[in-house]
Parts: structure tokens; sequence; C-alpha cells
């Protein structure tokens, strides 16, 4: 099976992609949303985070070949970081959305030295801002930072522009478009809630995906 399907599989699989268009979810910004991503749940699963991290491994060869450090961001890329790192026998770090107050007031926890080349890791995108939080806070201490791996992106419009505009490219292991039409093929969601989806995905900023 394709590497995308068989991640968004296993997503669907433990719920921790759930999606409900006809009782959607709120984010924390206040969006009304018909998917859920809760990624943290790989982490209750050993044989499916193998299938994560080998992934990761399979991206990180691919498209950042030359990483020399991988960096995960507090929270929830921590983990993903540390198994990674561990397969491909590099040094880890992890990045704070911001510096402690106390102690030695440190935003990233390890060591990445100068001019090395660092691939940063979370588990999830919507817009993107925390990630590219991280990736300032490498580049202040001069990392050069070749990109961001992630397991799911909603491949929301402004997503894209943030990452277009920061210059940093970014890789998934799978995707909203790959899910919903998974979702279908399994019999998790029907033409007509796909159709909703694909609204919301369009414009979700509106409630037009609701009508």
């Amino acid at each position: 099976m394709e590497s995308k399907k068989l991640i968004a599989r296993h997503l669907l699989e433990i719920n921790a992609v759930v999606l409900s268009p006809e009782d959607p979810f709120t984010w924390a910004s206040g969006i009304h949303s018909p998917v859920y991503c809760d990624n943290r749940l790989v982490l209750a699963y050993p044989d499916i985070r193998k299938d994560v991290v080998q992934a990761f491994v399979d991206l990180i060869q691919k498209n950042y070949p030359d990483a020399e450090v991988i960096a995960g961001t507090a929270t929830a890329g921590i983990p993903h970081a540390a198994w990674i790192a561990e397969a491909l026998d590099l040094p880890m770090v992890y990045v704070r959305s911001s510096a402690k107050s106390h102690g030695r007031k440190k935003q990233i926890e390890g060591l990445v030295k100068e001019g090395q080349k660092v691939v940063v890791i979370d588990d999830l995108i919507s817009t993107g801002g925390s990630v590219l939080t991280a990736v300032d806070a490498l580049k202040r201490v001069n990392a050069d930072v070749l990109g961001v791996g992630a397991i799911f992106t909603y491949q929301l419009p402004q997503a894209e522009k943030n990452f277009s505009e920061a210059e940093v490219p970014l890789k998934t292991l799978t995707d909203f478009e790959t899910l919903i039409h998974l979702a279908v093929e399994q019999g998790v969601i029907d033409r007509g809630q796909l159709d909703q989806l694909k609204k919301w995905y369009a414009d979700p900023l509106t409630e037009d995906w609701r009508k």
C-alpha cells in the first residue's frame, strides 16, 4: 500500500482523525471544523508507531538526506523526533514555543551547533504557525533548517502561504485529501459528507459547507 494511504488508514483505525460533518468540532481559533486530528494517539500503538517512524525515515532520506540533527516541537513532536533520531543515529533536540522564564532560559533543549543541518518534526500542520516558530528559534542560533516533516496536514491555504513566505519546505506523511478519499473507500463517510468536507477545505472560515 502507498505510504500516504497506509498512514491515513492507521489514523482512521485508531480514531486519531475523526470526521464529523454533522457535528463539527471547534478549534482553539474558533473555526468550526468537520475534522479533528489527535496524533498523540499514535503513541499508544507500537505497531503503528513503527510504521510512522519508518515513513519519517524514508521521508527524511528522500527529501532531507543531509540532515545532521532532528528537532522536535514541544510537546507533540518530541517523541517522534526521538524515535526518528534513534533510527537515523542522529542527535536530537526539542524546541519550546518560547524560552523558559527561569534557569538558563532556553528555548532549544539539547545541542545544535552553528551551521548544522536540521529537520524539524511536528505531529500536525494546521496553519503552520507553531512549527515555524520553532524554525525561527533554530535559525536564530544559526542552524541550517532544511525543512519540516509532519504526520498530517489539513492542507489549509494559510499553511501553504505561511511556509512559502518563510521559504521553508514542508513534507508530510499523509494529508487531508488522501484521508477523506480513503474514508469514502472504507465507508467511514458517504459521498454527501465528502462533498461537505471538500467545501470546508475550500473555505474553512465560512459556514457555507454546513448547508
